[in-house]
């Protein structure tokens, strides 16, 4: 049995899609985010030291990182399905996109999270137009047009192809979908990306991800 340690509003929504893809069995084990600091509850240090979702426990294993975790299971038990054939231009793109998810694009996306919390954060009236000033000077200049940059990118991809790898669905998008989910949410990703949304659109309208999404419970970044 796999078990998936699931915190709720994060990555780990994405393994439990995956496993549903897969037509995997697997136990969920429910935490919930401190409801001030929205970080992870102490508990699970107890699986993994960082403390972090997701984590799955599998035949002794601890595997955590979205994009191991996804791996791992492909290749365990992916019976050759949600990834390309080895040697092919798609497969290079599928790990490119694998990789670039977390290592490129939700960088910009943390920051942006970041800083608009230290905005409207409270602060001594004195100090408020100070913070304000620094905070919009660093997004305007920096964040978001960072991630402007990317959606810019991620729009083209999707002008060549229907998915990210190729035209056929892969653990790629799996992977992708917290990031352009999270950029929906409150990164810019709107009307000027039409490819993008239309992928939001079909990743959501699978019945793999609705069966995730009920087994996981609320997820508030669709919000």
């Amino acid at each position: 049995m796999i078990i998936v340690h699931h915190l709720n509003n994060s990555r780990s929504q994405r393994v439990l899609w995956l496993l549903e893809e897969l037509g995997l069995a697997y136990e969920i084990k429910h935490y919930q985010r401190d409801p001030k600091t929205m970080l992870a509850p102490p508990e699970l240090v107890k699986i993994h030291p960082l403390g972090k979702s997701p984590v799955i426990e599998h035949e002794g294993n601890i595997v955590a990182e979205s994009g191991a975790i996804i791996e791992y299971l492909v290749e365990k038990h992916g019976n050759d399905r949600l990834v390309p054939p080895a040697g092919t231009p798609d497969k290079l793109r599928w790990r490119y996109f694998m990789h670039y998810a977390e290592g490129s694009l939700m960088s910009p996306l943390l920051m942006k999270l970041v800083f608009d919390k230290v905005e409207s954060s409270p602060a001594p009236f004195f100090v408020r137009p100070i913070k304000r000033a620094i905070v919009q000077k660093v997004m305007s200049s920096f964040v978001q047009p960072n991630i402007d940059r990317h959606l810019a990118f991620l729009e083209a991809e999707l002008a060549q192809r229907e998915w990210f790898a190729g035209n056929e669905f892969s653990a790629a998008d799996i992977q992708m979908s917290f990031p352009l989910e999270a950029a929906a949410a409150r990164g810019g990703l709107g009307a000027t990306h039409p490819r993008l949304q239309a992928f939001l659109q079909r990743i959501h309208a699978r019945p793999a991800y609705q069966r995730a999404l009920e087994r996981g419970g609320p997820y508030e970044l669709l919000r």
